[in-house]
This record gives C-alpha cells, structure tokens and sequence, in this order.
C-alpha cells in the first residue's frame, strides 16, 4: 500500500462512482471461521459498500441465489476449512449456470499459494491470506468492478 492510502482515501474514492458497490460476504461449507470476516464486513460498510453477509454454513446454492436476488457486484468467498478448490469452483460454475457470470468473485482465507493460480484460472482473484490489509483487499475489489461491472476502463 503507497503512504497516505487508508481507508479514508478509499471511502472518497468509492463515493465518487456512480453507483455504490453492492458485496456478498459469503462462507461456504462447513466453515465457522467467521471472526476475520467480521473485520473484513465492517471495513467495506465504513468505505462506503452496502454489505450483504451470508453468514456462515451457506451452500453454494444459497450463495448464488443470494448474490442474484441482492443484485450484488461482488462476492467475496472466505475459506479457513481447506475446502477452498471445492467450493469456490462451485460458485463459479454455479453463477455460469444461472446467467450470472459477470458477478466479480474474489477469494481469501487459507489458501495453499499452489492453488492461487488455479482459482485466479477459473476468475477467483484476490485469494488472500490471513494479516493482508484491508487497503489492499479494497483496492483490489474495487479496480475489479471498477473495470468488470462499472466499466470505466
């Protein structure tokens, strides 16, 4: 992260799109690990995202119809169980299935680094460990809908 970008220089730059992004938090499986993802949920509600939470045990299905019904930009899957290579896959297929494919989908939690580029093969991105900064995951979200839903460039 350069110096001088915090959480504040993203929540301007956030209100300043012509439309809020809209971002599914979502653990899939048999996953209760959810005290990162409540650090993670109100970080992009204080930058300025409107924030819809699964909560935790959600099935792929619940996911996807989820990120449909709520018309969501992102979803932003989190995997502590190991469980990454199946459900990840999952949602992405299970979006291609339903129409939905233009939804962004980014990834964190504990992910074996050999498995980043399968996921990021399939459109998962992000992928992203433990202690990472809220900045860069931010950043990240938002350059990916910025080019992908909102098209800006």
């Amino acid at each position: 992260m350069e110096a001088g970008k915090n959480l504040s220089y993203y929540r301007e730059l956030i209100s300043k799109l012509p439309k809020k992004i809209r971002i599914l938090v979502a653990k899939p499986g048999l996953d209760a690990h959810d005290r990162g993802v409540h650090v993670l949920l109100r970080a992009f509600r204080d930058v300025g995202m409107e924030v819809v939470y699964s909560g935790i045990l959600a099935t792929v299905d619940e996911i996807v119809q989820t990120a449909i019904d709520e018309d969501v930009d992102v979803i932003a899957l989190s995997s502590m169980n190991g469980a990454h290579m199946v459900h990840f896959p999952a949602v992405i297929n299970k979006l291609k299935e339903k129409g939905a494919s233009d939804i962004v989908v980014v990834g964190g939690g504990i992910i074996p680094e050999e498995d980043k580029p399968k996921l990021e093969a399939i459109g998962v991105t992000g992928n992203f460990g433990p202690g990472t900064s809220l900045a860069i995951i931010i950043e990240h979200i938002l350059n990916r809908v910025i080019k992908e839903r909102l098209k800006i460039y």
